[in-house]
Protein backbone atom coordinates (compact mmCIF):
# COMPACT_ATOMS: atom_id res chain seq x y z
CA UNK A 1 0.00 0.00 0.00
CA UNK A 2 3.03 2.27 0.46
CA UNK A 3 3.16 2.95 -3.19
CA UNK A 4 -0.44 4.11 -3.33
CA UNK A 5 0.45 7.50 -1.25
CA UNK A 6 2.60 9.25 -3.17
CA UNK A 7 1.94 12.45 -1.21
CA UNK A 8 3.27 11.40 1.69
CA UNK A 9 6.70 12.14 -0.07
CA UNK A 10 5.41 16.07 -1.17
CA UNK A 11 8.76 17.32 0.14
CA UNK A 12 10.80 14.64 -2.06
CA UNK A 13 9.11 15.75 -4.96
CA UNK A 14 9.69 19.29 -4.16
CA UNK A 15 13.50 18.85 -3.80
CA UNK A 16 13.49 16.84 -7.23
CA UNK A 17 11.55 19.75 -9.09
CA UNK A 18 13.80 21.99 -7.99
CA UNK A 19 16.50 20.05 -8.53
CA UNK A 20 15.60 18.92 -12.04
CA UNK A 21 14.65 22.75 -12.91
CA UNK A 22 18.07 23.97 -11.65
CA UNK A 23 19.92 21.50 -13.61
CA UNK A 24 17.85 21.91 -17.26
CA UNK A 25 19.83 25.21 -17.39
CA UNK A 26 23.34 24.14 -15.39
CA UNK A 27 26.11 25.76 -17.27
CA UNK A 28 23.93 27.75 -19.44
CA UNK A 29 24.88 31.72 -20.23
CA UNK A 30 21.56 32.40 -20.58
CA UNK A 31 20.26 30.36 -17.86
CA UNK A 32 16.41 30.24 -17.01
CA UNK A 33 15.51 32.63 -20.15
CA UNK A 34 15.70 29.72 -22.42
CA UNK A 35 12.27 28.92 -20.93
CA UNK A 36 11.06 32.11 -21.96
CA UNK A 37 13.31 32.07 -25.25
CA UNK A 38 12.73 28.64 -27.11
CA UNK A 39 8.98 29.22 -27.47
CA UNK A 40 9.37 33.05 -28.78
CA UNK A 41 11.85 31.85 -31.36
CA UNK A 42 9.82 29.03 -32.54
CA UNK A 43 6.55 31.58 -32.41
CA UNK A 44 8.74 34.15 -34.29
CA UNK A 45 9.53 32.25 -37.03
CA UNK A 46 6.07 30.07 -37.60
CA UNK A 47 4.66 33.82 -37.29
CA UNK A 48 7.04 34.82 -40.30
CA UNK A 49 5.94 32.04 -42.27
CA UNK A 50 1.72 31.65 -41.47
CA UNK A 51 1.49 35.70 -42.14
CA UNK A 52 4.01 36.55 -44.73
CA UNK A 53 4.26 33.40 -46.87
CA UNK A 54 0.70 31.13 -46.71
CA UNK A 55 -1.22 34.34 -45.37
CA UNK A 56 -3.26 32.06 -43.05
CA UNK A 57 -2.85 34.61 -40.21
CA UNK A 58 -4.88 37.57 -42.02
CA UNK A 59 -7.79 35.31 -41.79
CA UNK A 60 -7.60 35.71 -37.87
CA UNK A 61 -8.23 38.33 -36.04
CA UNK A 62 -4.74 38.62 -33.18
CA UNK A 63 -3.47 35.84 -34.95
CA UNK A 64 0.31 36.51 -33.53
CA UNK A 65 -1.66 36.36 -30.06
CA UNK A 66 -3.67 33.07 -30.86
CA UNK A 67 -0.52 31.24 -32.23
CA UNK A 68 1.46 32.09 -29.38
CA UNK A 69 -1.11 31.01 -26.54
CA UNK A 70 -1.18 27.53 -29.08
CA UNK A 71 2.57 27.76 -29.07
CA UNK A 72 3.03 27.99 -25.21
CA UNK A 73 0.60 25.30 -24.13
CA UNK A 74 1.91 22.80 -26.73
CA UNK A 75 5.24 23.05 -25.37
CA UNK A 76 4.80 22.40 -21.77
CA UNK A 77 3.31 18.83 -23.72
CA UNK A 78 5.92 18.20 -25.14
CA UNK A 79 8.94 19.40 -22.47
CA UNK A 80 6.52 17.54 -19.68
CA UNK A 81 6.33 14.23 -21.82
CA UNK A 82 9.41 14.13 -23.00
CA UNK A 83 11.33 14.40 -19.42
CA UNK A 84 8.89 12.09 -17.98
CA UNK A 85 9.18 9.64 -20.35
CA UNK A 86 12.77 9.36 -19.28
CA UNK A 87 12.52 10.00 -15.42
CA UNK A 88 12.47 6.37 -14.29
CA UNK A 89 15.63 5.21 -16.25
CA UNK A 90 17.29 8.25 -16.15
CA UNK A 91 17.12 7.61 -12.08
CA UNK A 92 17.73 4.10 -12.09
CA UNK A 93 20.66 4.28 -9.11
CA UNK A 94 18.26 6.21 -7.32
CA UNK A 95 15.55 3.70 -7.23
CA UNK A 96 18.27 -0.02 -6.88
CA UNK A 97 19.05 1.72 -3.69
CA UNK A 98 16.29 3.75 -1.93
CA UNK A 99 12.81 2.67 -1.60
CA UNK A 100 10.30 5.80 -2.45
CA UNK A 101 6.61 5.76 -4.35
CA UNK A 102 8.55 5.83 -8.30
CA UNK A 103 5.63 7.73 -9.24
CA UNK A 104 7.28 10.85 -7.48
CA UNK A 105 10.05 10.78 -10.23
CA UNK A 106 7.36 11.61 -13.07
CA UNK A 107 5.09 13.49 -11.32
CA UNK A 108 8.52 15.81 -10.26
CA UNK A 109 9.44 15.84 -14.09
CA UNK A 110 5.34 17.31 -14.95
CA UNK A 111 5.73 19.76 -12.44
CA UNK A 112 9.02 20.87 -13.74
CA UNK A 113 7.27 21.47 -17.52
CA UNK A 114 4.89 22.91 -15.37
CA UNK A 115 6.82 25.38 -13.42
CA UNK A 116 8.21 26.71 -17.13
CA UNK A 117 4.83 26.72 -18.44
CA UNK A 118 3.87 29.29 -15.89
CA UNK A 119 6.46 31.69 -16.71
CA UNK A 120 5.82 31.30 -20.56
CA UNK A 121 2.36 32.28 -19.49
CA UNK A 122 2.99 35.29 -18.08
CA UNK A 123 5.41 36.60 -21.10
CA UNK A 124 2.38 35.74 -22.74
CA UNK A 125 -0.09 38.08 -21.28
CA UNK A 126 2.55 40.77 -21.49
CA UNK A 127 2.43 40.32 -25.40
CA UNK A 128 -1.45 40.44 -24.85
CA UNK A 129 -0.87 44.19 -23.54
CA UNK A 130 1.78 45.17 -26.28
CA UNK A 131 -0.56 43.75 -28.40
CA UNK A 132 -3.40 45.61 -27.21
CA UNK A 133 -5.54 42.79 -26.81
CA UNK A 134 -8.27 43.19 -23.84
CA UNK A 135 -8.58 39.91 -21.65
CA UNK A 136 -11.62 38.52 -21.17
CA UNK A 137 -14.33 38.57 -17.96
CA UNK A 138 -13.52 34.84 -18.52
CA UNK A 139 -9.63 34.60 -18.24
CA UNK A 140 -10.46 33.16 -14.62
CA UNK A 141 -11.23 30.21 -15.68
CA UNK A 142 -8.34 29.50 -17.76
CA UNK A 143 -7.00 27.77 -14.42
CA UNK A 144 -9.87 24.54 -15.29
CA UNK A 145 -8.10 24.23 -18.24
CA UNK A 146 -4.68 24.09 -17.17
CA UNK A 147 -5.75 21.39 -14.21
CA UNK A 148 -7.41 19.42 -17.04
CA UNK A 149 -4.20 19.99 -19.35
CA UNK A 150 -1.93 18.65 -16.68
CA UNK A 151 -4.21 15.82 -15.74
CA UNK A 152 -4.20 14.85 -19.13
CA UNK A 153 -0.27 15.30 -19.79
CA UNK A 154 0.38 13.31 -16.37
CA UNK A 155 -1.75 10.69 -17.28
CA UNK A 156 0.04 10.07 -21.01
CA UNK A 157 4.07 10.97 -19.02
CA UNK A 158 2.74 7.91 -16.62
CA UNK A 159 2.02 5.68 -19.21
CA UNK A 160 5.13 6.58 -21.21
CA UNK A 161 7.27 6.44 -18.70
CA UNK A 162 6.41 2.65 -18.09
CA UNK A 163 6.62 1.49 -21.15
CA UNK A 164 10.09 2.99 -21.65
CA UNK A 165 11.24 1.33 -19.25
CA UNK A 166 11.08 -2.29 -20.79
CA UNK A 167 10.51 -0.59 -24.78
CA UNK A 168 13.22 2.25 -25.51
CA UNK A 169 12.04 2.11 -28.53
CA UNK A 170 8.90 4.44 -27.52
CA UNK A 171 11.41 7.58 -27.24
CA UNK A 172 11.75 7.15 -30.97
CA UNK A 173 7.85 6.36 -31.59
CA UNK A 174 6.56 9.29 -29.38
CA UNK A 175 8.91 11.74 -31.29
CA UNK A 176 6.94 10.60 -34.24
CA UNK A 177 3.35 11.19 -32.83
CA UNK A 178 4.14 14.21 -31.46
CA UNK A 179 5.08 15.67 -34.58
CA UNK A 180 1.45 14.21 -36.34
CA UNK A 181 -0.24 15.25 -33.48
CA UNK A 182 1.18 19.04 -33.85
CA UNK A 183 -0.40 18.93 -37.09
CA UNK A 184 -3.63 17.39 -36.30
CA UNK A 185 -3.79 20.02 -33.47
CA UNK A 186 -5.54 23.46 -34.30
CA UNK A 187 -2.25 25.12 -33.22
CA UNK A 188 -0.98 27.07 -36.56
CA UNK A 189 -4.65 27.38 -38.41
CA UNK A 190 -7.80 28.02 -37.32
CA UNK A 191 -10.42 25.53 -37.27
CA UNK A 192 -12.39 27.63 -39.59
CA UNK A 193 -10.28 26.15 -42.35
CA UNK A 194 -11.16 22.43 -41.57
CA UNK A 195 -13.90 20.71 -43.58
CA UNK A 196 -16.48 20.55 -41.31
CA UNK A 197 -16.48 17.00 -40.83
CA UNK A 198 -12.96 17.04 -40.15
CA UNK A 199 -13.40 19.58 -37.34
CA UNK A 200 -15.54 17.48 -35.39
CA UNK A 201 -12.83 14.98 -35.50
CA UNK A 202 -10.39 16.97 -34.32
CA UNK A 203 -12.42 18.77 -31.41
CA UNK A 204 -12.46 15.15 -29.74
CA UNK A 205 -9.29 15.00 -29.27
CA UNK A 206 -7.97 16.44 -25.89
CA UNK A 207 -5.51 18.81 -27.35
CA UNK A 208 -7.53 20.39 -29.55
CA UNK A 209 -10.17 20.89 -26.72
CA UNK A 210 -7.73 22.23 -24.65
CA UNK A 211 -6.10 24.87 -26.81
CA UNK A 212 -9.88 25.82 -28.51
CA UNK A 213 -11.23 26.66 -25.14
CA UNK A 214 -7.94 28.53 -23.59
CA UNK A 215 -8.15 30.34 -26.93
CA UNK A 216 -12.07 31.26 -26.09
CA UNK A 217 -11.00 32.30 -22.49
CA UNK A 218 -8.18 34.50 -22.70
CA UNK A 219 -8.10 35.90 -26.50
CA UNK A 220 -11.80 35.76 -27.65
CA UNK A 221 -15.68 34.31 -26.98
CA UNK A 222 -16.14 33.93 -30.83
CA UNK A 223 -12.97 30.99 -31.16
CA UNK A 224 -14.74 27.91 -31.37
CA UNK A 225 -14.47 25.28 -28.59
CA UNK A 226 -15.45 21.69 -28.35
CA UNK A 227 -19.09 23.07 -27.39
CA UNK A 228 -19.60 24.60 -30.07
CA UNK A 229 -18.56 22.41 -32.98
CA UNK A 230 -19.70 19.31 -31.24
CA UNK A 231 -22.76 20.36 -29.22
CA UNK A 232 -23.97 18.47 -26.17
CA UNK A 233 -23.38 15.46 -24.90
CA UNK A 234 -20.36 14.55 -27.21
CA UNK A 235 -18.80 17.41 -26.00
CA UNK A 236 -17.97 16.22 -23.22
CA UNK A 237 -16.19 13.33 -24.98
CA UNK A 238 -12.12 14.75 -25.02
CA UNK A 239 -12.80 15.67 -20.78
CA UNK A 240 -13.75 12.66 -20.34
CA UNK A 241 -11.01 11.11 -22.46
CA UNK A 242 -8.90 13.29 -20.17
CA UNK A 243 -9.58 11.71 -16.74
CA UNK A 244 -9.41 8.61 -18.53
CA UNK A 245 -5.82 8.68 -20.01
CA UNK A 246 -4.84 9.75 -16.41
CA UNK A 247 -6.74 6.91 -14.36
CA UNK A 248 -5.22 4.10 -17.34
CA UNK A 249 -1.77 6.17 -17.01
CA UNK A 250 -1.78 6.09 -13.23
CA UNK A 251 -3.07 2.32 -12.97
CA UNK A 252 -0.52 0.92 -15.64
CA UNK A 253 2.18 2.86 -13.75
CA UNK A 254 1.34 1.42 -10.36
CA UNK A 255 1.38 -1.93 -11.95
CA UNK A 256 4.61 -2.00 -13.50
CA UNK A 257 6.56 0.28 -10.96
CA UNK A 258 7.69 -3.05 -8.63
CA UNK A 259 9.67 -4.33 -12.18
CA UNK A 260 11.31 -0.95 -12.64
CA UNK A 261 14.25 -1.95 -10.23
CA UNK A 262 14.67 -5.01 -11.84
CA UNK A 263 14.47 -4.08 -15.51
CA UNK A 264 16.42 -0.50 -15.79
Amino acid sequence: MKELQPYKYSGMVRELTLTDFKLKYKASFFGYLWSLAKPLMFFGVLLVVFTKFFKIGGAVPNYPVYLLLGIVLWTFFTEASFSSLTSIVGRGDLIRKVYFPRIVLTVSASITALITLFLNIIVFFIFMAFAKVSVPWTAPLFILVLLEFFILTSGISLFLASLFVRFRDIGHIWEVTTQALFYATPILYPLSLVPEGFQKLLMLSPLAQVIQDGRYLLISNDTATAASVLGYPLALVPYALSVLIFVVGYWFFQREAYRFAEEI
